[in-house]
């Protein structure tokens, strides 16, 4: 059985490698979350973009901070519009209903289609955030306290997770999940990927910025190891510079857009000497 026959595939700007593409398919057949770790500038973001966009599903976007609450995705009651409301003679005070307002888990539990809910950064909330939502990405519902009613899912929604490891997540909760690594891509599939962002590309450039771009990252005492989206912007700016091909290795034009710290272009600098 071939699990990625009619699930998601690469789109016309999104280029996800065969491991990827089981992972998410997997994710959906299963029904569970899909969490989704790897070096900033991988493609983890875009990833539900592109889920979305193959499968023809509206897309529904949870962005974490460090003082986001798993009550936040679910929904606030906001007691303080009430208030003002009932001070003014507003009418429908009493309909407490009126001032609730769903948060994104909620949004994608109503809607009347299923939906592809990205929660993005997770790791970027507190500990307990990722085991206040175990009930709800278990059993796909969640109650209201002050309305007395239980919200379920019409649809479950397909979940995916990001992290960028900045802090572990508990064991409880990656139980719950499917778990892929998204692997820095090779020079190939590089390639294939820069291809889609562009409606035209010389192949020696394109060659060239790779070769040097690849050799950045490989240089030891370089901290901030360039990613894909900057990649892209220094091959933009080499076409749109007429930059010679033969220079791009020996001068690296333009390197502002890959190189982001003084002390990562010293080691560029030293690195190539």
């Amino acid at each position: 059985m071939d699990i990625n026959k009619d699930g998601f595939k690469s789109t016309s700007t999104y280029v996800a490698s065969d491991e990827l593409m089981s992972a998410v398919n997997v994710a959906r057949m299963l029904e569970k979350p899909l969490l989704i770790k790897g070096e900033p500038g991988t493609g983890k973001t875009m990833l539900a973009n592109a889920i979305a966009e193959s499968l023809g599903l509206k897309l529904i976007i949870w962005n974490i901070k460090s003082t986001t609450k798993a009550q936040d995705g679910l929904y606030v009651y906001d007691t303080i519009q009430r208030l003002y409301d009932g001070q003014f003679g507003e009418e429908g005070v009493d309909d407490i209903s009126r001032y609730i307002k769903l948060g994104k888990l909620g949004e994608a539990f109503v809607a009347d289609e299923q939906t592809v809910l990205l929660i993005d950064e997770i790791d970027k909330a507190d500990l307990e955030f990722p085991n206040d939502l175990l009930w709800e990405l278990d059993r796909m519902e969640f109650y209201i306290h002050e309305t007395r009613e239980t919200i379920k899912a019409k649809h479950r929604p397909i979940v995916i997770i990001t992290s960028n490891a900045e802090k572990e997540l508990p064991d409880a909760f990656l139980r719950r999940c499917i778990f892929h690594y998204i692997a820095f891509p090779d020079k190939e599939l590089m390639s294939e990927i820069v291809k889609t962002h562009f409606d035209s590309l010389e192949e020696d450039l394109l060659k060239e910025a790779l070769k040097a771009f690849y050799e950045i990252r490989e240089l030891r005492d370089v901290k901030k190891k360039p990613s894909t989206s900057e990649l892209i912007d220094w091959i933009r700016a080499l076409q749109l510079g007429g930059i010679a091909t033969d220079k791009i290795c020996s001068e690296l034009p333009f390197i502002g857009t890959v190189i982001k710290k003084d002390e990562d272009l010293e080691a560029v600098i030293h690195g190539r000497t």
